[in-house]
Formats: structure tokens, sequence, C-alpha cells
């Protein structure tokens, strides 16, 4: 082979400037022998400038510069050089190359080196090439092959630049005002999809993305495809070299793993099965993946899933085998091949699958319009005569329902051949079908009548074929239940195979199977034939149950997620069902099953169908596009009560879904069968403007409206075509979508001939003022319009007024006119001035305008920015009309002044999030003076610190404020809270004051109500609340507030200070400045501390940090409290001065009833001392003490204290010994009018539980009993059981008893039955704690003659209240005899079954059991043996409970991400 120069036609010189970056990549990668042939083309003088420079790059740029400034001769040698002797040069510039170099077949080279490889020389590149260009022609022939066989039927050329497709792309949202409120964001409907129409042709043009063509059924997908590829073989896609297109139900096919170089190979083989031609060809994919595209056609037939790209991390080499999902994954999500094009065809169910990779567009199928669907019949019947042309079509186009499914290309064919065959058949009386499975069952008509030539005897068609059909059917429904398109000649019998192929319902395809090999295989005609088929079976064959058939009837939603288990290509399957329970399907069931009572039972399976669909109707938990679904099956059917039930709903909210003239069609069905009016709520749906010409068949519709910035003003020309059409209608809503003034000019002069509509909202779209003046000017010729609501506009219409005017600025000017207009409005008015700018003129004239305005019932002042002063303008309405009931004023936000008819008689004024100074205190002070009505004022978060609060308080006594004034958030320290307190001296009305300088912030004033006021303080019976939440008030600076208060303000009914918030920064700053805060209170409030405080009732100081020596300030104070009757102290610590605090307050209060003791730290003297210290009137009720370390000596002293206490609680109390415990309850049972005793932990011997025992005889009024964990010295007396029984014994008393606890009480057999026999006669009890024992302690029969015992009572009494039980770590995992006891407490709240180690045995029992009980609120499990499994079968009954609100599943062995356990109720966490 010798190489010749050519001529190149373009500029050389140019070439190796346009590629020089190229040329300098590749020789930098060359041998010094390359660079050494390519120097010997330099001159000399410029060679020894190159040469001398040491960098190889520089090198290789100067030689480059240099040719490219050379002549044209020269430059051609060196691009000659470089293409002879370089290696590895990339494709497109090795393209260029070899036009500029040439090559003569047969020749030698001119250049010859014995030290370059022979593998550098052109003989070699160039086969390469051949290899390239020779596949390449091959796969294009393959590809038209394909195009040509599946083209075969089709009745039209079908050009690409004129099919069109809708592009799917996210809309960016608005930019708006940040202080809009979430919830007009949302109707503006951010970030939603939107669509334009783009051509089929185009979604090639542009290459290195993934496209997902998305079509329903019998869209086209398939064929377009296949048109992509013809049109690249013919050359329309120039950037595309290779074009590979692969069905996934011939992947489906495929089991073993697979490297993209075996697939690509094993469905496009090389010529000859030449290996050095893949090598050659998937090299250059490799190099150039931008030039390649794959088309994966019919992803919804694929068996599996996409494999989520998280999970392809590993994969990036396109040589390794791998399973098919991966390897399709990997491309669609550009894990290797990133820039190659792909595009997959689906069903829009399947489109989340895609997981949105780099590059990931989506686009939908537009369907046929009326005049597409006009064309294809015309061109369908073209050769079938002119008479039957014009009938096929005017029928075609006149009948709604065929029309409505023909809008689906695929459907549009089936309709012409159902057509062709009911024409075509005997008799006049034309019978059209009014159903998609009509017509398919006339589909099957026409093609049975195929087999015979056309022959028809006077069998019927069903009957004569009714084998083959069940067996063609049955195949159908087999290859849906095992995801099987393509069938094997195994899998069909010669016969069928005969039948199926003359009568057309079968198609025989040619298969690629994994090894290479070819064969054949069988598919239906289509996948919708598959469905109708499968259909037929469950309906005729007597082995499909009706529970199989039931689960056959599932809707499916058009809402998916990617999570969603992929379902296969059942999308009609139900649909086709619902259909043949139509009464029109009879007669052919009845002919196809074929026996004796055949009706009856075909009759019997259509109601079983009706009945299921008659359930879906009753549910009101359905969605949209479910309710869509529903609305299709029932229109299949032609049921009119089943369509009543569903259509009886007062509104279909439809959302986000794509809209076809069949689901329009459907739900115009069931509406007209419920024959009252309905509201029609589109937002988001995508809808074919061709498509509107359906709902005029909503005779009902009154209401319609369109949300979604699809809705265009092309789409408000379609719908102005049909609004005339729609009588019932009289409102309609165009919002939150693209309606521009072209639109709204078009709406508007369609208006004029729709006398019924009463109201039209236009809010939130694009209109200016030429849309605007429109609709004004046309506003006295639009009938009976009462309302038009839109951006930027007022409207008033006859006698019904609306103001709406937002996003403006108004003069003062304006401002005037308009309220001028607004007072002549006599019906009710409101008034939306939100988002407005008005100036401090244009406020004044509207607020001296408003008390004219007598039909005003709301004027809303939303996010308008008003100035203080604007804003005390507007408070000024509550003086100068006396219809305000309310001003509502939140700066930049939310901003209301509500009205009412007449006088108001009390109104409120909320101003908040402003920033009110000094001045502006004064100035909305005098403004509220002249304000009687006042109930409410809310001043919170204005920034009014300390000097604010102390002026408003100084106007305080001057205000007729009768409940409440809110001062939260202002910023205040101490002082100002002094300033507050000081309100209650200051203003006689005030009767509580709370602040909180913490976290809340909070301060809060309140007002005795005027019907108990009266003149003298002293004898008033109002109560007054002072409490203190402050975590800077702690130990003594905390006793000394309270103690200055109660000198200060006698009225104090209630003192409570708590702090839930302690810190080492507060211990450390509390204490300078609680001094300062003293300081300041005794220098401002020291003429007042000589009052005495009567009146509280109430003290408690929780958690303050509190010991004994912080309460010497406080003994005075308290020794007053004459009506003191509750006393609490927590957390105090205890010291010497706390006893003798307590020895010297407790005998002045002489009502006290309540007294609880948290002390910490006491020693035994002052214990002691503290016991001898408890009242001794009749009027104490209920002693209960804490972490007390009694002693002897106090045990002694609580005993003899003991004589007439009726509750008395010692939680966590020690330190006595077992003779002192003697004194302790030989001083307790005397006590009979006890109703509650807590002795837990208590230390008693054998004498003490005798005198407990003999002691609980007589204490006959006791309702509530705690003896958890007692300890007795001699433990046998508890072992063999005789101690526990005797003081078991005394429980029989108990005829009040409510709550009884007996934790770890080791009782026995014996002592079980003896609690058993008085269980019934507790009629009171509520309650039962037993728990923590041992195995051996009994045994479970009588157990769980226990539990029921108590459970029959429960469910006897039928408690309305509180009812529990707790078994807690009482020894045995066995508890599922005690579980099925619960049935008979069906009123239970609460069961503990926690720490018992049970397993899944009771898991399955309380599954059953726990719908019996149906008030049960809490089931606690922690702790137990509980799997999955078991916890599994709870979560299914918990549909049954609606009650349950919590079951504790803590500490047990399962795996809570389980799919099954996501209910919220289900509790996996410790608390």
């Amino acid at each position: 082979m010798r190489m010749e120069m050519v001529d190149w036609p373009g500029d050389i010189l140019s070439l190796v400037a346009q590629e020089a970056s190229a040329l300098v990549e590749l020789l930098c990668e060359q041998n010094s022998g390359v660079l050494d042939r390519i120097f010997a083309l330099v001159e000399p003088k410029t060679l020894d400038h190159i040469q001398s420079l040491t960098n190889t790059r520089e090198r290789v740029s100067a030689i480059v510069d240099y040719f490219k400034s050379s002549d044209r001769n020269s430059c051609t040698r060196f691009l000659t050089t470089v293409y002879q002797y370089s290696e590895n040069i990339p494709f497109l510039l090795e393209t260029t190359l070899v036009s500029i170099a040439g090559y003569s077949p047969g020749t030698n080279c001119n250049h010859t080196c014995d030290t370059v490889d022979s593998s550098h020389s052109p003989n070699v590149k160039r086969p390469r090439l051949d290899h390239l260009q020779s596949y390449t022609d091959a796969l294009k022939s393959m590809v038209l092959q394909k195009h040509e066989s599946v083209a075969q039927a089709v009745v039209k050329d079908i050009r690409l630049e004129d099919t069109w497709v809708y592009l799917r792309h996210r809309n960016p949202p608005r930019v708006k005002d940040k202080t809009i409120q979430p919830q007009v964001s949302l109707d503006n409907h951010e970030g939603e999809e939107s669509e334009h129409k783009v051509s089929v042709e185009s979604l090639l043009k542009t290459t290195s993305r993934v496209v997902t063509l998305l079509g329903q059924a019998g869209s086209g997908k398939t064929l377009l495809v296949h048109c992509l590829g013809r049109d690249w073989a013919k050359g329309s896609f120039p950037s595309v070299h290779l074009l590979f297109l692969l069905e996934f139900r011939q992947l489906n096919l495929i089991s073993r793993d697979l490297s993209l170089k075996e697939l690509l190979f094993l469905f496009y083989p090389a010529c000859d099965d030449d290996e050095e031609q893949r090598d050659s060809v998937f090299e250059f994919i490799l190099s150039n993946p931008e030039k390649v595209c794959f088309i994966f056609d019919g992803y919804d037939e694929f068996r599996a899933k996409l494999t989520h790209p998280e999970k392809l991390e590993s994969i990036s080499d396109p040589n390794k085998p791998l399973p098919m999902t991966n390897l399709i994954s990997g491309l669609c999500n550009r894990k290797f091949l990133s820039d190659c094009t792909v595009l997959v065809t689906c069903r829009p169910r399947d489109a989340t699958d895609m997981f949105g990779s780099p590059g990931f567009i989506t686009c939908e199928l537009q369907g046929f319009d009326r005049l597409g669907v006009k064309e294809y019949a015309e061109q369908y019947f073209h050769k079938k005569g002119d008479e039957l042309k014009k009938k096929a079509v005017n029928l075609l186009m006149n009948n709604r329902h065929l029309l409505s499914m023909s809008h689906v290309p695929g459907l549009c064919h089936i309709c012409c051949v159902c057509m062709e065959h009911l024409f075509s058949s005997d008799g006049t009386d034309l019978q059209l079908p009014t159903s998609l499975t009509q017509i398919y069952m006339q589909i099957l008509l026409a093609f049975l009548k195929r087999i015979n030539g056309g022959v028809v005897s006077g069998i019927s068609l069903l009957q004569r074929y009714r084998s083959k059909i069940v067996e063609m059917s049955q195949l159908a429904l087999k290859g849906l239940e095992e995801s099987t398109i393509v069938f094997m000649d195994t899998d069909v019998s010669p016969e069928l195979h005969d039948f199926g192929v003359k009568s057309g319902i079968l198609s025989r395809v040619k298969l690629t199977r994994e090894d290479g090999s070819s064969g054949y295989g069988f598919t239906f005609m289509h996948l919708t034939m598959q469905e109708f088929l499968a259909a037929l079976h469950l309906m005729t064959s007597q082995n499909i149950t009706e529970s199989q058939l039931k689960k056959k009837l599932n809707l499916k939603t058009r809402w998916t997620t990617k999570i969603d288990p992929k379902s296969v290509f059942t999308d009609s399957l139900h649909v086709y069902v619902c259909g043949l329970a139509a009464e029109a399907c009879k007669s052919s069931l009845v002919q196809l099953k074929g026996a004796e009572g055949t009706t009856a039972w075909v009759q019997k399976r259509q109601a079983t169908v009706r009945n299921v669909l008659l359930g879906f109707a009753g549910s009101t938990s359905q969605t949209g596009p479910k309710i869509v679904e529903l609305c299709r099956c029932a229109h299949e059917t032609q049921d009119a009560k089943l369509a009543r039930a569903i259509g009886s709903r007062p509104q279909f909210e439809l959302r986000n879904i794509r809209l076809n003239a069949v689901d329009l069609d459907s739900l115009a069905f069931v509406t007209a069968a419920a024959d009252q009016n309905v509201c029609l709520d589109i937002g988001g749906c995508s809808i074919d403007p061709d498509c509107l010409e359906i709902l005029p068949s909503f005779k009902k519709v009154d209401h319609l409206i369109f949300r979604s910035r699809k809705y265009d003003d092309k789409f408000a020309e379609a719908l102005c075509g049909i609004l005339c059409k729609l009588q019932a209608l009289q409102k309609l809503d165009f919002i939150s979508g693209g309606l521009t003034d072209v639109g709204v000019v078009k709406l508007a002069r369609a208006l004029k001939d729709c006398p019924h509509i009463t109201h039209l909202n236009l809010s939130n779209n694009s209109l200016g003022n030429k849309g605007l003046k429109k609709i004004l000017d046309l506003l006295p010729k639009l009938g009976m319009i009462q309302e038009i609501n839109g951006d930027h506009l007022i409207i008033f219409k006859n006698n019904f007024c609306l103001s709406s005017l937002t996003h403006s600025d108004i003069k003062p000017f304006y401002m005037t006119k308009l309220c001028k207009q607004l007072v002549k409005c006599e019906n009710l008015l409101d008034i939306e001035f939100s988002h407005l700018k008005l100036s401090k003129e244009s406020v004044e004239k509207l607020m001296s305008i408003l008390p004219e305005m007598s039909s005003l019932q709301l004027l809303n002042l939303s996010h308008v920015d008003l100035s203080t002063n604007e804003a005390l303008l507007l408070i000024r309405s509550l003086a100068d009309c006396q219809r305000v009931t309310a001003v509502e004023l939140r700066h930049q936000a939310e901003a209301f002044i509500k009205f009412v008819p007449e006088k108001a008689e009390a109104a409120i004024c909320k101003l908040t999030e402003y920033e009110l100074r000094k001045s502006n205190v004064e100035k909305l002070s005098r403004i509220l003076e002249n304000c009687p009505r006042l109930s409410e004022l809310d001043l919170s978060h204005n920034l009014l610190r300390d000097e604010g609060v102390k002026c408003f308080v100084d106007y305080l006594p001057k205000l007729k404020i009768s409940s409440s004034v809110s001062l939260t958030g202002n910023q205040i320290t101490q002082v100002g809270a002094l300033h507050l307190v000081n309100s209650m001296n200051t203003c006689e009305k005030v009767v509580a004051v709370e602040v909180s300088l913490g976290v809340e912030d909070q301060s809060l004033i309140k007002f005795v109500q005027e019907h108990i006021y009266c003149e003298n303080n002293n004898e008033c019976a109002w109560n007054v609340l002072f409490r203190i939440d402050e975590p800077w008030l702690t130990g003594n600076a905390v006793a000394s507030l309270i103690a200055k208060c109660l000198n200060l303000q006698q009225h104090i009914k209630e003192i409570r200070c708590g702090s839930e918030v302690c810190c080492f920064f507060c211990l450390i700053v509390s204490l300078l400045l609680v001094l300062c805060f003293i300081h300041a209170f005794i220098l401002l409030y020291s003429p007042y501390l000589m009052y005495n405080s009567t009146f509280v009732t109430f003290f408690s100081f929780d958690d303050c940090d509190i010991e004994g020596q912080h309460l010497t300030p406080l003994t005075l104070p308290i020794q007053k409290c004459h009506a003191l009757q509750d006393l609490k102290f927590s957390q105090l610590k205890m010291d010497r001065k706390g006893a003798d605090f307590f020895s010297a307050v407790i005998p002045f209060l002489r009502n006290l009833r309540n007294l609880t003791l948290d002390l910490k730290g006491a020693a035994e003297d002052d214990v002691a001392t503290l016991m001898e210290a408890l009242p001794k009137t009749t009027s104490f009720e209920s002693l209960s003490l804490s972490q007390l370390v009694l002693g002897d000596h106090g045990t002694a002293v609580l005993g003899r204290a003991l004589q007439s206490m009726p509750n008395l609680n010692l939680s966590q109390c020690s330190g006595w010994t077992a003779a002192r415990g003697r004194d302790l309850v030989r001083g307790l049972v005397q006590c009979v009018s006890l109703s509650e005793i807590r002795l837990d932990s208590v230390i008693l011997d054998e004498e003490g539980i005798t005198i407990l025992a003999q002691g609980f005889s007589c204490l006959t009024s006791l309702r509530r009993l705690s003896l958890n964990k007692i300890r007795v010295v001699t433990s046998e007396t508890f072992v063999n059981g005789t101690g526990i029984l005797y003081l078991l014994a005394s429980f029989k008393g108990f005829r009040q008893m409510e709550e009884i606890e007996l934790e770890s009480w080791r009782m026995g057999d014996s002592g079980t039955c003896e609690l058993v026999k008085y269980i019934p006669s507790w009629t009171e009890l509520v309650k039962l704690r037993y728990g923590k024992c041992t195995e051996e302690d009994y045994s479970f029969p009588v157990l769980e003659q226990f539990i029921l015992s108590y459970c029959i009572l429960l469910h006897t009494l039928n408690k309305c209240h509180c009812l529990s039980l707790s078994l807690t770590s009482i020894g045995s995992s066995d508890l599922v005899g005690v579980a099925s006891s619960l049935k008979h407490c069906p009123s239970i709240e609460d069961v503990s079954l926690s720490w018992n180690l049970c397993d899944d045995s009771l898991a399955r029992t309380l599954a059953e059991i726990l719908p019996l009980c149906t008030k049960l609120k809490r089931l606690d499990l922690e702790a137990n043996n509980i799997t999955t499994a078991g916890a599994t079968v709870i979560a299914k009954c918990l549909p049954s409970c609606p009650s349950i609100e919590v079951i504790r599943l803590w500490r047990n062995p399962i795996a809570k991400e389980d799919e099954n356990l996501k209910d919220q109720r289900l509790n996996f966490a410790s608390v």
C-alpha cells in the first residue's frame, strides 16, 4: 500500500490551527522516533531553536506553531507524517488526517523505517476505520429491518418532525416578597412541573443526555423509537454515529451476567463474527461515548427494577460482566460512558425509577387531537369505500365515548377495527360499544371472524372457538402473573399457535437467545389484548375463586415514588375485569363458560366485582388518582348504582396527574348518575386542550377550579369555547396560573355568553392593566356576575360588595375616592388591602371614612409596611368606631380590623413586633383611655424594655381593661418585673401578675371581672396569683423575695416558686442579680411592708436550691398566712434552722391540710423536731414525706403523730429498725379515717405484720394502698407464706379500694389464691400493680385465675375512667394465658407486661385480644423477647384498634426499620 497526496478541499493551514491543541496532546504521547521524523521536515535554522527547548511540550508546541505558519505543501507533509507514525490517534482527528493523507490500495508506503513498529503504518490504521464503517452500515441495515417489521400495519407514514411530546421540567419559584405567607406560596405551585411541546425528532438532536419517553399503553412509544432508528439509519442525526435499539422484552430472556460489549454484539453482531471488528467498534464506543445512542424500549415490560445509583458506586468498568439491571442502570446513571445518549420508553408509573441522573429529562407522548383522530380514521378506511369511510368517520366523531378513547393512537386503531367489524356484520341494528371492554370484545369477534375467511355459520363465534379462547385466556393470565410477554414455542401448543396467528391474536417474533442463537417466540398482538384475555379467564374460569378475583381489583394510583415496588405491565387488567361485569357482557361470558347453570354463576361473579367497587366507593380515604381510576372502573361496568355511589361526593379534587379524555369521560359518567351539584377542582394536572370539549358532559358542575401555571392563555382560549355549554356552572376559579392580558381578554368576551356564572376568581395570575380594564369595561354586560377576584382588582357588582386590592400603591386622593365608593355598599363588605404601600395621609383618609362604612365586616391590611404612628392611627378606630371588635396588627405580617353589625360589647387590641418608645407608649395609652370596651390588650414583642413598661404601668389605672394585658417578649429586666408587681398596688383591679424572665420570657397582667369587683379590697373574694419561675432566683434570694411579696400584697392567694433550668452560670450570677433586685424592691416598696398576708392558701417551692438556713426570713410572713392549706417543699436541704422554721411556723397554720416535704440530708434530731411539730388539728388531711432517714427516734415520734391522718405517703424513706417499724404502723393503724397509705420499702418483723394486719381490718375507708418492696427481718415468714397470708386476709374489708400496688411480693400460689378471693368484693378497683417476682413464687394457672378474676371485675363494672394493670418482672415468660384473660376486660386502658422475656406467642395472642379491648390506650411490652415477626402480627391488628395510642417495644429483638412496622403508635424508644 502506498500513501499518495490528495487534494484537501479546505484550508490546511486553518485546519492545523483548529486542531492545534489536539495535535499537541497527541505528539506529547509519542516516542522520540516519531518526533525525529517530524523534525526532519523543519528547516535547519528553526530546528536549532526548537531542539534547544528542554521541555517536550514546549518543543511540540513550537513544531505545531511552525507548521501553522508554513506553506500548504509543508503542512500537508507534516500531517501525513503524523498520521503514518503516531499511535492512539483520537477517532475524529484520525478521520481528518486520513482525508488529507489519502491512500491507494496495493502500493507501498513512501516512508519506511526499520526503527518504527509496523503497527504504526496506515495499512493497520485504515482497517480500523473500515471495521467501524462496515459495522455502522450493517447496524443501520439491522435497524431498518426492525423498523420494517414493526411498521407493517401502520396506516400512515410517521413524520417525527410533526409528532409531538410534552417536555416536562420543574418551574423555578416565582420571585416574591419574603413576607408572603406559606399558604400563598403553596397556591402559586412553586417548583411544580410545567410542560411545553417539542417534536419527537428533537429528542436526538441534542446528545449526551438521558431521556425518558412516557406514554400510556397504545400511545405508540415502540413505533416512534423504531422511526427514530429509521431516520438515524437514513442520516437524520449526524451527531450520532452508532445507535443501538434494545427491547426490554428481549432483555428479560437474558439470565446471565453480561458486559456492555457482550450485550451489544449479542443483539447486533459483527460481520462474520469478526473479533477484530468488535474490538475496533467497542474501542470507538469507549473513546467517543458522545457519539453513541442507546434506546431501551418498554421498561414497563422489564421484570426487574433499575438499581439505585447509590448501589452502583463500584460499577465503572463497561468490560465487566454485570447483571442486566446493573448494566442498564450504569448507563442510565452515568456510571460509565457518561457522555452517551440514552432514551428509555416506559409507562408513566415507572418514570420514578430513572432516579434523575445528570442530564435527565422526561417527556410524554401527546395523543391524537380531534383532527388527528379524524385523519387517522379517514386513512384507515381510505381503501374500504367512500360510503363506509364517511359513515365510519362520522360515527366515530359524533360518538363521545368512542371519540374520547380514540385520543390514544392505539385505541383509535382498535376503534376503527371495531367499527369495520360492526359495519360488516349482518343486521341493520348497529349496537355501538359503550366501554373499552366492550370494544375489545368486538375486536375479539373480529379476529375470530378472520379464521375462516369471514365465513360465519349459525353458531356464534365465541361458542365455536370456546376451547381455544379458554386456552388463550389462560395463557394470557399466566403470562401476566409470571411477568411474561414473550412466549417460547414450548409455551404454546401447535394448535393454539395456528389459531392465534390465523386470527391475528398472536404475533410471531424473532428472538435472540443469550447464547447468541436465533429463534422464534410469540406475543399477543398488543399487551392490552393480553390483559383483556386474562380478564376473560378471571371472569369465566371455575378454578378462579372469588378471593383470587378480589385480589385483582386493586385501584392503581398514578402518584408513585422511587421506593414503590415495580408493577409489571398490568395497568389495565382490573379495568377489563370491571368491564366484563357489565350487563352487556353477560351473554358473552355465558357463551364462554358453556355449562349448565352458567347464567346464575356469571351473574354472581359480576355482582362480586360490583360489590368490591361499591366498597371502594364508600371509602373516604381514596386519593384523587384512585378516585379517577374508580370512575374508570364504574364507567366500564355501566352500572348506575355504582356510579351514583361514587359521584355523590360534593367535590372531586385532582392533583398532579395527567387527565386524558377517557378519565374525563368517566368522571362525567359518575357525576351524571349522582344528579347533584359538584365541584371539580383540578390542580397541576396535565390536560390536552382538546379534552376540555368533554367538560360540557358534566351536567351538574357548579364550581370549576383550575390551579396551575400549566394553564395559560392557550388553555384559557380552549376553555372559552366550552364555557357557555356548562349550564350549571356558577363559580369559575382560574387561579395561580399562567394567564396574561391576552387570555383574560378572550375569557372576558366568553363570559358575555355565560349568564349563569356569578363568581369569577382570577387571582395570582400574570395580569396587567389591559386585561383588568377589559373585565371592568365588560362588567355591565356580564349578566349575573356578583364577584370577580383578581390581583390589583376591585369590583363591585349590584348590591354585592367585595374589595380586593393587593401589591399596589394607593395615593391619598385615590384612597378618598375609593372609600367614598365603599360607603355606598349596602350589603356585607370585606376589604382586602394586603401588600399595599400606604402613606400616613392614605391611612388617615381611610380612618376618617371608616365609621361610615356600615356594611364593612373585615379590613385586611396584612403585610402592609405600616410605621408605628400609622399603626397607632389604626388602633384609634377602637375609639372612633363602636362597631370595631378587634384590631390585630403585627408588623409586616397579619393585620386585621374586624367589625360587627351593631355596637361591639367588647374589643381586643393586639399590637405586636413593633418598636415602641416611651413617647409611643404614652400616645397609645391616651388612645386606649377612650376605649371603654377593651377586654384584652396584647403588646408583646415591642421592645418596651423597663422604661416602656414603667410608663405603661403608670397609665394602667386609667385604662378600662376587663381581662388581661400581655407584655411578653419586651426584654425587661428584674427592675421591669418589679414595675409589673407594683401594678397590683397602683391598679386596684389587678388580680394576678405572671412574670418569667427565663426562656419563656412571659409577662402577663390579669384583671378582676366586673361582676365580682368591689370597692373594699379587704372584703373582695377574688384571688391574686404570684408565681416565680426564674432560674436566676435560687436559695436565699428567692426566699427573701417571697417574704417581701407577702408583706407587700395581702391579696396574694397562691405562691409557686420553681426552676426548670439550673446551670453553673445561673448559680454564679444569681446572687448579684438578686441582691440588686431585693435592694430595689426595698427602696421602692418599703411603705407597704406592714400589710398582713392573710389570703395565701397555696405555697410551693420546687427545686429552688433552698436550704433550711434560707427559710428564716419567711418565718414571720408565713406565720401570718392563717389561710394556708397546702405547703410543699421539694429538694429542700434540711438542717437545724430548717427544723426550727417548721417548728415555728406549723403551729400557726391552723387551716393546713396538706404537707409535702421532700428533704435531703436531714439529721435524725432535726427530723424528730419536725415530726413533733406536725399539726394536731382535725383539718390536717395528708402528710407526704420523701427521702427521709427517720431513724428509730423519728419513727417513734411519727408513729405517735399519726392519730387522725387520712393520707400518708412515705416514699423513699429509710433508717428505721424493725422495732421502730412496729411503732410506726401502731400509730398508723389508729388513723381510722385514712384513705391512702404508701409504705414502700418499710422494714417490719412478724409482730409489725400482725399489727398492720389487725389495723387494716379497721381501715375500711382505705382507697389507695401501696406496699411495694416491703422488707421483713424474718424473711422465712414470707417464704412459707404464713405472714403474707395473714396480711392478705386483712384485705377483705377494703370495700372501697381503688388502687393497690404489691410489687415484689413473694406470695406464692397460696397468697395469690387468697388475693383472688377478695378481688370480686373490691367493686371500685381500677388499678393493680403486681410484679417483680420469681418463677418459683407461683404457678401460672393460679396467676391466670388471678388476672381473670380481676378482668371480669373490671368488665362487669364497665368503668369509664382510667383502668390499668401492671405485671412487670413477674419471673416467667409464659403469659399467654394471662393475656387471653384480658378479653374479659374490654374497658381497660393501660396494660404493662414489661420485663418478662415473653416471646412471639404472647404477641400472637395479644393480636387476637387487642381489638376486643376497645378502650385500651397504652400497652407496655418493654424488655421481652418479641421478634420482628411478632411485632408485625401486632402491627397488622392496629387498624382495628383505633383507641390505642402507644405500644412500647423497646428492648426487643425487632428490626424497627421493617416496612410492616411503620405505624407511628409502635414505639421503639426508651421513653
